[in-house]
């Protein structure tokens, strides 16, 4: 992976003036940054995302049959709403990486130009000069990173497909969740334009897990966070705007990272040789809510997960996050089903896992047994694994449940989005045209019907 420091220029001498001046002046955080959650509790709670009971499903629109907006993105709305889905949930819409990784892209505010329906649609100097004005704060550093007026131009088609796909949508009664990575991508638009927000000689990562012995170094770049709270954290209240210009709900990715993060010496072989290091707290969040209002967020609370990070996301009123695969393999954990909490959000999977029926398949015995006998007690009785699991899910008390698109088709690890840890193969994973049918949206409607998730 690129050096997070091999690409970045010399840092500003005056980063905090140069951030108000693209966005106004930002209060200074008058609270020194907490990582255990402690000072968020004090001063009240930055949201309350009140989620009705409701699911929704999960598919990146790279993974439509075409890989693009447009009809295809409309007639898979419609398709959600005749299913009784509340929710469409899409992993971060920026450029990718070579290896096809959104979550290693070259910006943190452009979609990527490869999503447009109509890549040659004409833009009028008028709609040139209204998104320069609305956009000031980024989309100067990304035309001189993407290519000029041409990078300019993709933006603006991609607001006017994004923009009729949404409104499609809420007609339609689906409302949209985002996901927000918590690092930028080594050499980004924002690591060159910003470079004084980013630690040198360190790199991210996390440590070894179940995935992977040798941990996963990610090699992003490290935020510098006693510099963005210098700037008041603008550089965050701008990015948290951005993503509700897009979606109604979003997914803040690796959340751990704001209580502690995983720091890795630059060229390290691999990541387990990082340490922890204290991050911001709930500081970039309230600064945010002063300027955005309520924050329509839910936090990825898996992995490392110590009681600061429950502590702040408790203190923050924000729902955390629980997977069914993992409900079986620790009794005690919070992925349990008596465990789970309103308000929360429950994933069959997430892309960084198999498909439910991928899982299934590789249970052994005894964990079967056990996942038969949590439906036999919520009275599931279904001859098919996928609609078994999928049932299990909806069941749970969690507020919003979501399941991927693989698990209502029934399709197994080959289906797989990632694989942590590795960077080829991945991300690739397309839907056939005409898979998802009138009769598979007639049987997740009953599905969500009878656990009282179905769409008003």
């Amino acid at each position: 992976m690129a050096s997070a420091t091999s690409v970045a220029p010399r840092r500003r001498a005056s980063a905090a003036a140069d951030i108000r001046a693209r966005a106004g002046a930002a209060s200074e955080t008058r609270e020194p940054a907490r990582p255990d959650g402690q000072t968020a509790e004090r001063v009240g709670s930055v949201a309350t995302v009140e989620i009705r009971r409701s699911s929704g499903v999960q598919l990146h629109p790279t993974s439509l049959p075409g890989g693009r907006l447009g009809p295809e993105a409309f007639a898979f709305v419609d398709w959600l709403a005749e299913a009784g889905q509340s929710w469409w949930q899409m992993l971060p819409l920026g450029p990718p990486d070579r290896y096809g990784s959104p979550y290693r892209s070259s910006s943190a505010f452009a979609a990527s130009p490869a999503l447009l329906a109509d890549p040659a649609a004409p833009v009028s100097q008028a709609e040139e000069d209204d998104f320069r004005e609305r956009h000031a704060f980024w989309i100067i550093d990304w035309e001189q990173f993407g290519g000029g007026r041409r990078a300019l131009h993709d933006q603006i088609r991609f607001e006017r497909e994004w923009s009729a796909l949404r409104d499609h949508a809420r007609e339609r009664g689906v409302r949209l969740i985002g996901d927000l990575p918590i690092y930028v991508a080594p050499g980004s638009a924002d690591h060159r334009a910003h470079p004084e927000l980013f630690q040198i000689g360190r790199v991210a990562g996390v440590p070894p897990d179940f995935y992977t012995s040798r941990g996963q170094l990610w090699g992003n770049p490290l935020y510098d966070w006693p510099a963005l709270r210098r700037c008041g954290y603008r550089w965050w209240t701008e990015r948290l705007r951005r993503t509700f210009e897009l979606f109604d709900l979003a997914r803040v990715d690796h959340f751990r990272g704001f209580v502690a993060y995983w720091s890795v010496p630059e060229g390290a072989p691999d990541a387990r040789g990082g340490v922890w290091r204290r991050g911001p707290g709930g500081a970039p969040f309230r600064a945010a809510k002063r300027e955005l209002g309520e924050l329509a967020l839910i936090v990825e609370d898996l992995g490392v997960i110590t009681p600061a990070v429950r502590r702040l996301r408790d203190a923050l009123a924000l729902p955390g996050t629980v997977v069914l695969e993992w409900a079986f393999e620790d009794p005690g954990s919070t992925h349990a089903f008596e465990n789970h909490r309103g308000h929360s959000v429950i994933y069959t999977a997430t892309h960084d896992q198999d498909p439910v029926c991928g899982w299934w398949n590789g249970l052994d015995a005894a964990t079967r047994t056990r996942v038969r006998e949590a439906m036999r007690d919520r009275g599931i009785s279904e001859r098919e694994p996928r609609w078994g699991l999928i049932a299990l899910a909806f069941s749970s008390r969690a507020g919003l449940a979501m399941i991927q698109a693989q698990d209502i088709l029934g399709l197994g690890s080959e289906a797989r989005m990632n694989v942590p840890g590795r960077a080829r193969g991945n991300w690739h994973w397309r839907l056939e045209h005409g898979a998802l049918t009138a009769s598979l949206a007639r049987r997740l409607r009953a599905a969500t019907q009878a656990a009282g998730r179905l769409a008003s």
